[in-house]
């Protein structure tokens, strides 16, 4: 029971609504040119911030719509409903160190060419979806 002298408790605050953008994600920052340089750029990222660099958010030469670890976000998704294999991860995570894709030309990367072509034939939508590539 409340005694007679302690304070009035505070109102309850209302919470204010926040104005929705156009878009189901409108961003900002320059969306990569195709799936392919978002992945690379996540790759190369990842292998910074392992090697003791700091990442932040905004700093770098081109405002980019999203982090690093969204693009992978994407990718774990898609392995975690079964779309994407561990051979395409395989793939995605040695060639992404390569900064560059497999090449069909070349006898030992055919293999590895089609699962990449697979891979980013489920990667690219989700990334399009989100505005994070074009």
């Amino acid at each position: 029971m409340l005694s007679p002298a302690a304070p009035a408790l505070p109102a309850a605050r209302l919470s204010q609504a926040v104005p929705l953008k156009a878009g189901p994600y409108s961003v900002d920052g320059e969306p990569f040119a195709d799936a392919e340089e978002a992945w690379f750029w996540a790759v190369q990222a990842h292998e910074a911030k392992a090697a003791g660099a700091r990442v932040i958010a905004g700093c770098g030469q081109v405002a980019r719509p999203c982090e690093p670890q969204d693009l992978l976000q994407v990718v774990d998704r898609l392995y975690r409903v079964r779309k994407l294999m561990r051979d395409h991860l395989h793939v995605l995570v040695h060639y992404g160190r390569r900064q560059s894709a497999p090449e069909p030309e070349r006898f030992r990367e055919q293999r590895a060419h089609t699962l990449w072509q697979e891979a980013f034939a489920l990667i690219a939508p989700a990334l399009r979806a989100k505005g994070i590539a074009r």
